[in-house]
């Protein structure tokens, strides 16, 4: 198992360093750039599903600190998979913005026999505003999907580690009450956790209706 961490968790962190690439690459190979990350995350995850296996056969004195490893490395994947989403979703929404700029300033105005003139500034004006209500709306979305993401990821590994520590404390003989007490602790956070995720659906349905 051991060399398959190691594989593993040196690749996470040349994937965390190829992020980086993603804001100086041209945009004629910006997208071989997001390919070649998401290959590589992918594998990751194939990678993860190994270790985990590998980790449920591991002696009892050792499993429990190898589940925690591969967790760690599940985390560190899903963020990477999250801002890899969330660039892809900043960039679709710059080249719609290009896009419609240069459609309106290579579209031809005429004027007809009455003399009729066109407001081209308020125009301009306008579709620079519908412009800025986009771009703030595509950052909000996605950094409202990049908290839901990570809510979920901390919720997963808190699932795993609560149930590693009641495992734990099976074998330590801890008292029914200190378990109750944490099972208890698990049941609120995971309501903050819920609380936390409506109060950021609140938030965005606010700024939309102020944007809009």
């Amino acid at each position: 198992m051991e060399p398959l961490y190691q594989q593993t968790h040196k690749q996470v962190h040349e994937i965390q360093s190829h992020m980086g690439r993603l804001e100086t690459a041209d945009k004629q190979s910006l997208h071989l750039v997001e390919k070649e990350i998401q290959a590589s995350i992918d594998q990751v995850f194939s990678r993860l599903e190994r270790l985990e296996i590998l980790s449920s056969k591991e002696p009892p004195n050792k499993k429990q600190n190898a589940k925690l490893r591969v967790d760690q490395l599940k985390y560190d994947a899903q963020h990477l998979q999250t801002a890899l989403r969330n660039f892809q979703h900043r960039r679709y929404a710059r080249e719609q913005q290009e896009r419609q700029r240069e459609e309106l300033l290579s579209r031809t105005f005429t004027t007809n026999d009455s003399d009729t003139t066109i407001p081209m500034d308020e125009s301009l004006q306008f579709n620079s505003s519908l412009h800025n209500i986009h771009h703030g709306m595509d950052d909000l979305i996605g950094g409202g999907h990049s908290i839901l993401e990570g809510l979920r990821a901390q919720r997963l590994t808190l699932k795993g580690t609560q149930k590693k520590i009641l495992d734990i404390a099976n074998m330590l003989g801890l008292s029914n009450t200190v378990m109750r007490l944490i099972e208890k602790r698990a049941f609120q956070d995971k309501y903050l956790m819920i609380g936390g995720m409506l109060l950021t659906c609140v938030v965005m349905f606010l700024v939309v209706q102020y944007l809009t």
